[in-house]
């Protein structure tokens, strides 16, 4: 039995090809279910808001980042 590399990209069925459902998966696992801490006051509780826009829950802090992690 062959054993399936792409976890959360399957949704995607036989569309976009091998390549693109593979980058996709690699972001996906990466930034799933992480908490980052926020740089203004520390707190754990930020969230993407869109590609490269973050914004801490805790303080409502606002800012620039790469688009799908925190460094």
């Amino acid at each position: 039995m062959v054993v399936s590399k792409l976890n959360t990209s399957k949704r995607f069925g036989a569309r976009y090809g091998t390549k693109a459902k593979r980058k996709v998966d690699k972001i996906e696992r990466h930034y799933k279910g992480k908490t980052y801490a926020c740089p203004s006051c520390g707190k754990a509780g930020v969230t993407r808001q869109s590609t490269g826009i973050w914004q801490c829950q805790k303080c409502g802090h606002k800012f620039a980042n790469h688009a799908y992690k925190v460094v």
